[in-house]
């Protein structure tokens, strides 16, 4: 996977062949928590409960002047179209090397690889960078789907965390 990115009016932009990952700034993070489309085209017309939960991390964090740029909420969309899928992002900025995310789709967006493509796109771009060496995801044990997308992506299951399944990608 090739994968190009660049800043564009100051958000981070990732690019591979097949989608591109588009930061979304706090106030359109707080829009897209509401449920409302924050100006995208979205497949299923709204973002997933998932990017909703994200939206709200990113605006709380924001409100509290902690948030820190390039370090939340990517909308997922298709390269041909720009049809927004879903969203990807971080649970906060790295700490002690390691950085957690998160990942959602669109339900018609499921299950033709998405998702694991827009995880695989942002852990090797976080990777890169010499504050990180150690991407974390967790997932409910019976969510299946996102499981085969994490050991796709190249991540190894941990121990479990909170009740979580909890998996891991190294730098290296």
């Amino acid at each position: 996977m090739t994968l190009r990115y660049f800043r564009e009016n100051g958000l981070l932009v990732l690019e591979t062949e097949r989608l591109t990952l588009r930061e979304q700034s706090p106030a359109a993070a707080a829009v897209l928590a509401e449920g409302s489309p924050a100006g995208l085209d979205w497949l299923d017309a709204s973002p997933g409960s998932g990017t909703q939960i994200a939206g709200k991390m990113v605006a709380m964090a924001a409100e509290a002047g902690a948030y820190l740029p390039g370090w939340g909420l990517f909308a997922i969309q298709r390269a041909t179209d720009g049809v927004t899928l879903g969203g990807i992002g971080f649970h906060g900025p790295p700490s002690d090397g390691r950085v957690e995310i998160g990942y959602d789709l669109t339900e018609s967006a499921r299950g033709a690889g998405w998702a694991t493509d827009a995880v695989t796109a942002l852990s090797g771009w976080t990777l890169q960078l010499p504050s990180v060496h150690t991407v974390l995801a967790t997932t409910d044990p019976g969510n299946l789907p996102s499981q085969q997308v994490l050991r796709r992506a190249g991540f190894t299951r941990i121990a479990d965390l909170d009740g979580l399944w909890a998996y891991e990608l190294t730098a290296g």
